[in-house]
């Protein structure tokens, strides 16, 4: 797979294109890529996934409350994934949003040979929001270029799509999501200093810093999580939230205790997988209750966390 540039031009006629903002690179995207690699395939053309820096809610709305399911890197990694020939990091920008749909299709061939026109099966573009498929067609016929529908995608987690993912991280539910998109949740940061409330208690903690605050984490609560600092791969429990019970204020924290591992990895680079909700958040009556309930947390992260990584091997 080759990573263009935005100012590259390709010959006329050389590529099969899809275009979208891919976040979360969830199941639907990669039944659409996988369709898109095989009518390339057919054609003897390239296959190629235009996907956009920003999130078009994000420039044209300025909404600093909409958060993204991931980075850019781990975006063009997980498409990387999908094999296609080209993938193209596109700008979305004000110019861009306001073409409408014969515009943009007409760019997309004069700028990226576009040939063959992969069209999301609910995908909308242009600003033209309502236009159809049957409208893009019709743009494309005129400037010479086929526009087809990619397949829905009717797995077992259908209907999927980046909004539904949002909506179940914000709300816990982090195995929906992983469902959807074929893998666990999973946020990055580097270990800071925290509290150090933790080890006091018998549950000492790294606490995750300097997370990119444009993307979106699970709602307040402890979690199983998978851990990934200094090459090991570590279990644990994660809490989000403002730890309540010790009256640490209103800074919302990310706390994680690794089971069975007492390394020193302050400053290193640090990413938790989420793989199941344990419990909300709330305040305890005092330490005794809190230590109780943190073993209880333990027993059951450990217990979900061997499921899943014994179900994951099989």
């Amino acid at each position: 797979m080759k990573i263009l540039v935005e100012n590259d031009r390709l010959s006329q006629g050389s590529t099969v294109a899809t275009i979208g903002m891919f976040d979360g690179v969830h199941l639907g995207h990669a039944t659409l890529v996988g369709f898109l690699n095989q009518q390339s395939a057919a054609l003897g053309l390239q296959s190629l996934v235009i996907t956009f820096l920003r999130h078009p809610r994000q420039v044209l709305h300025d909404d600093s409350s909409f958060k993204l399911i991931m980075p850019l890197a781990d975006r063009l990694q997980r498409l990387g994934e999908l094999n296609p020939d080209l993938l193209l990091p596109l700008d979305f920008t004000p110019e861009l949003a306001h073409m409408d749909s014969a515009q943009f299709i007409e760019m997309l061939r004069d700028r990226y040979g576009v040939a063959v026109l992969v069209a999301g099966y609910n995908h909308r573009f242009g600003h033209k929001r309502g236009e159809t498929f049957e409208d893009y067609c019709r743009h494309g016929k005129r400037l010479g270029v086929e526009v087809v529908k990619a397949p829905e995608y009717l797995g077992e987690y259908a209907p999927v799509s980046s909004t539904i993912i949002r909506g179940l991280i914000a709300a816990g539910r982090v195995v929906d999501a992983m469902h959807c998109m074929g893998r666990p949740h999973t946020i990055a940061g580097k270990v800071v200093h925290g509290f150090h409330n933790g080890r006091g208690l018998g549950f000492p903690t790294a606490n995750v810093g300097e997370i990119d605050p444009n993307l979106l984490l699970p709602h307040n609560g402890a979690y199983a999580v998978l851990v990934h600092v200094h090459g090991l791969q570590l279990q644990g429990m994660a809490n989000i939230g403002k730890r309540p019970t010790l009256d640490n204020g209103d800074q919302l924290s990310i706390e994680v205790n690794l089971f069975d591992f007492d390394g020193d990895i302050y400053g290193a680079d640090i990413s938790l997988e989420f793989i199941s909700f344990l419990r909300l958040e709330f305040k305890m009556c005092g330490i005794e209750e809190l230590k109780h309930q943190l073993t209880l947390d333990r027993d059951n992260a450990k217990r979900i966390l061997q499921e899943y990584l014994t179900t994951k091997q099989s």
